[in-house]
């Protein structure tokens, strides 16, 4: 017996850390005005593998099924394709529409080191607003989150725009801009000789991969050196950059939102800005999240290609951020009262837990089939603030014995006052 390759159980320590993250992500993307919201696992495949959809990259890896019914389905890759069903299908919502959800995707792709065939994804998007706004302020809620799970990040962006109107002024024909930022996307995964050999496989001239790859050689290759370059400046791509990498500047961002003219992130939605979260320190090297504008996937599900419904996300990889904190100290959590019934005792120490629980203790039931002594010495160990003893002679006269664990000082009490007790210790 073993589990699907890609696919993991997680238990005990592990799960209380992925729990804590969660919870991390969940606090500031509340904080930041972001509801949560559930999707469908599963989903037409037309709408998943729709041109609008991931590209053919990631359909490749789309887990595909039919039902009863001969319907062609699939398991959602990611949580974008369905949020922005979910906003085609509400045309009513309220806009700008701000969700977060956090939920399992699935891909039939190369297993490696923080990428897994069932993994979560938890994303936030906004719909509805228009400006470079939306972008900084989920540049400012990805640098809280990692400040918060204290990782140290390189937020790189681009402008997929931008990108496309280089390689309009190199030369690249407009069918094949968005294979050539593929390869450019993969610069540091396969460095500039990979790129080299990806695109003299493609049908390009000779001379226009020569100046894709002069682009690629570029020795500051900044914002103003690029659009001065290559003549530029007024283009929307580029305009979009400049405002945008003004507003980094003005909210303090610079140092941790880096230009990177290469970047275009494999999805072919995108329309304008993207970006991708990396370790700071260069130890892990996959992405931590990701994301960019999408203005023109809901509109074409609508069907209404006059209709432009601006988008913005932005997701952050579990596994990835898993893999960066597993060795980070996390106090786990454990009860802070342990009952011990003894001998027929056990009804009463029941009703004693549901009490504490009533209180929002967190408390645990221990079995009357070890001793007494052992018992104690496991609260001891695990560092439980307090054991209460609860015998038949205490049953018979409505009390307990509550033990202190830091001293050893044994109080014998209503349990009403030992509930107190125990509250008033932690502030409760």
């Amino acid at each position: 017996m073993q589990n699907v390759k890609g696919t993991y159980d997680y238990v005990g320590q592990e799960q209380a850390v992925r729990r804590r993250v969660q919870s991390t992500l969940r606090e500031v993307f509340e904080c930041y005005d972001y509801t949560e919201m559930e999707s469908t696992i599963l989903n037409e495949s037309e709408l998943l593998s729709s041109k609008y959809a991931g590209g053919e990259e990631i359909l490749k890896e789309m887990y595909q099924l039919t039902d009863q019914g001969a319907r062609r389905l699939g398991l959602r890759y990611d949580l974008t394709i369905p949020f922005a069903k979910v906003v085609a299908l509400n045309p009513g919502l309220s806009q700008p529409f701000r969700r977060y959800e956090m939920g399992k995707v699935f891909r039939d792709g190369p297993v490696k080191r923080g990428r897994l065939r069932e993994f979560l994804q938890c994303d936030v998007d906004v719909v509805g607003v228009a400006g470079p706004e939306a972008e900084v302020e989920l540049m400012q809620l990805a640098a809280e989150v990692f400040q918060r799970l204290d990782i140290p990040i390189i937020l790189r962006w681009n402008n997929r725009s931008f990108l496309g109107e280089v390689l309009g002024a190199i030369g690249v024909p407009v069918d094949m801009k968005p294979s050539v930022m593929l390869t450019l996307d993969k610069l540091d995964k396969i460095g500039r000789e990979g790129v080299g050999q990806e695109l003299a496989n493609k049908a390009l001239a000779q001379d226009i991969c020569q100046q894709v790859l002069d682009f690629v050689d570029l020795s500051e290759p900044t914002y103003e050196g690029i659009s001065r370059k290559y003549g530029i400046e007024q283009e929307q791509g580029a305009q979009e950059v400049l405002v945008l990498q003004e507003m980094i500047r003005r909210v303090g961002l610079q140092s941790v939102c880096v230009f990177d003219p290469f970047l275009s992130r494999g999805l072919s939605f995108y329309t304008g800005t993207v970006y991708e979260i990396f370790d700071a320190t260069s130890g892990f090297r996959s992405s931590l999240g990701g994301g960019g504008r999408y203005d023109a996937i809901i509109g074409q599900l609508v069907r209404r290609d006059d209709m432009v419904y601006p988008t913005v996300g932005l997701s952050f990889g579990m596994e990835s951020i898993m893999e960066m904190i597993r060795n980070h100290p996390f106090e786990s959590s454990k009860p802070l009262a342990v009952i011990i019934p003894i001998g027929e005792s056990i009804p009463e120490g029941l009703l004693a837990a549901a009490e504490l629980r009533n209180r929002g203790i967190r408390t645990r039931l221990a079995s009357n089939q070890r001793k007494l002594k052992k018992s104690l010495a496991s609260v001891s160990a695990e560092g439980i603030p307090y054991a209460i003893l609860i015998g038949e002679d205490e049953a018979a006269a409505g009390l307990v014995r509550l033990k202190r664990m830091t001293d050893g000082t044994v109080l014998t009490i209503t349990l009403q006052e030992a509930v107190e007790l125990i509250a008033q210790s932690i502030g409760s």
